[in-house]
């Protein structure tokens, strides 16, 4: 068991929960991933590692409710606990000191930037980070971000904060001004990682993306997470989750993914429904 040891909403739709975890924390890098199932009935989600604390022996995890094992997850209080946790898991980023590296996150995806971004910077490297969202509500780690990066632009849909448009959208500036960059780490929305694997690849620029891939073991076992990266197959929970953005076969990945919206539409709908007399968030 893993016992919830705080807990904090980071938006209407996003929590954070700390987890007792010393096992993993110990060997946790940037750009792993634990498994986490909440109880006996629960499902098996992959989160990826937000960020962790070797001498507390805690790790944490943001998600963004999103179906019916995220809502589930969200009621736990501090005290409750988790009954499994396997990690970490994945490959960790390559860490290295490339020279300028560009960090751009959307949306939740700036939950697993932030050890990146983090680690780049202690890598000796300068840290250009991206972070946008829909909304001012749905942006997450701005503090933390601007913590673990030399320059940190924002960028909301609708401009609520920060600069109004897109994260591909400073990048496209940063490039046209002439701005020095070796690689480019985005992470966030399909879409959003696919528009700027088209921006960089005109210009021969090392890209990674972390992909998330529909997973049920996150051990390699089942071949649900497949992805074709370089015409060839890969398995996202053990060669990934980072991949070369200008080799991932976008099409395929986005149909992957829409697999069983409907399953999960229909699951979500009967959360919702028993939770009519109250759950806890």
């Amino acid at each position: 068991m893993y016992k919830v040891v705080r807990k904090e909403k980071l938006g209407e739709v996003v929590t954070l929960l700390e987890l007792e975890a010393p096992a993993i924390a110990a060997k946790a890098r940037a750009g792993q991933f634990v498994m986490v199932h909440k109880d006996e009935i629960a499902e098996r989600i992959p989160l990826t590692l937000s960020d962790w604390d070797v001498e507390a022996g805690t790790i944490t995890i943001i998600f963004q409710h999103v179906g019916r094992s995220t809502y589930d997850l969200a009621t736990l209080e501090v005290g409750d606990s988790i009954r499994d946790l396997v990690g970490p898991l994945g490959k960790a980023t390559e860490i290295e000191n490339f020279g300028t590296v560009v960090c751009i996150g959307g949306g939740i995806g700036v939950a697993e930037l932030r050890p990146i971004a983090r680690a780049m910077k202690e890598g000796g490297n300068t840290v250009i980070s991206i972070i946008g969202a829909r909304d001012r509500s749905l942006l997450i780690l701005e503090d933390e971000m601007a913590e673990a990066s030399d320059e940190l632009y924002i960028t909301t849909d609708n401009g609520s904060w920060g600069r109004k448009g897109f994260v591909s959208n400073v990048l496209a500036d940063l490039v046209t001004e002439g701005r020095k960059i070796d690689a480019v780490y985005a992470i966030g929305p399909v879409p959003m990682m696919r528009v700027i694997a088209d921006q960089t690849k005109p210009l021969g620029l090392k890209t990674m993306v972390s992909l998330d891939a529909i997973m049920i073991d996150g051990t390699g076992m089942c071949g649900a997470c497949r992805v074709t990266v370089g015409g060839k197959t890969r398995f996202t929970c053990v060669d990934g989750p980072d991949f070369d953005a200008h080799q991932v076969d976008w099409a395929e990945l986005v149909a992957r993914k829409k697999t069983y919206i409907p399953q999960e539409k229909e699951s979500l709908e009967k959360f919702h429904e028993g939770c009519s007399g109250g759950c806890r968030k």
